[in-house]
């Protein structure tokens, strides 16, 4: 029992010495501040900035992305592997060097787009063909829809719906920019006034004639006596 345990101690301590010794080689690389731009081609050619690629340090949860002109900037370790991914282009590796001088070290790494195409997808709103069949067959093809939008689309529908619907942000957006256009037309100076102006009165006088004045039960009386 004692051999055992003797064993299972002196086990334990070669793992614990060697995960040091491991930690302590690791710890022994210089730390190097890698640095650079990632650029791509256009469709003519030209050299651009890519932004938004994700730059990581395989094995580590460190990482960075590059940003709108393309530069990128991490603390690596030398002989670490740099990822550079984007959806889109193909994935790209880089191994620091270790033979460096210095403790900057600016890269330009170049990605190419991915022509990697996906299969074409057709969605339908039917599971199967034979779905489409009965759905296409249960139609409702008589004249209630019809005669529905009629009544819908009538001119007193639609003539009361002016007056009880509210109007939504846009219309009342635009309304409020056309009232200050025109307000902004006679800025400094009197605005004209319709009472003097002789087609204002031809218009009133022609809606008069016409009935437009009339309240809506008026309307509909005269339409009843008639």
């Amino acid at each position: 029992m004692n051999s055992f345990i003797n064993k299972t101690i002196a086990l334990s301590a070669f793992v614990l010495i060697s995960l040091v010794t491991v930690t302590a080689q690791n710890d022994t690389r210089k730390a190097i501040q890698f640095s650079g731009k990632v650029v791509t081609a256009d469709v003519e050619g030209n050299v651009i900035p890519l932004p938004y690629v994700n730059i990581g340090i395989r094995g580590t949860s460190r990482g960075t992305s590059s940003i709108d002109d393309g530069y990128f900037s991490l603390v690596a370790l030398e002989g670490d592997t740099i990822a550079f991914t984007r959806i889109g282009f193909n994935d790209v590796d880089f191994v620091v060097p270790d033979t460096l001088s210095t403790n900057f070290y600016f890269y330009v790494q170049i990605m190419a787009e991915d022509d990697y195409l996906l299969p074409e997808a057709v969605i339908f709103p039917w599971p199967s063909r034979e779905h489409f069949v009965y759905e296409f067959l249960a139609i409702d093809i008589t004249d209630e829809l019809r005669s529905q939008a009629e009544r819908n689309l009538a001119n007193e529908i639609l003539s009361d719906m002016r007056h009880t619907v509210p109007a939504d942000g846009t219309e009342t957006s635009n309304l409020e920019i056309r009232t200050a256009a025109k307000d902004f037309q006679y800025s400094g100076q009197y605005k004209p006034q319709n009472i003097l102006n002789p087609l204002a009165w031809k218009k009133f006088i022609e809606s008069w004639r016409n009935g437009d004045f009339k309240s809506k039960e008026k309307k509909d009386r005269e339409k009843k006596k008639k």
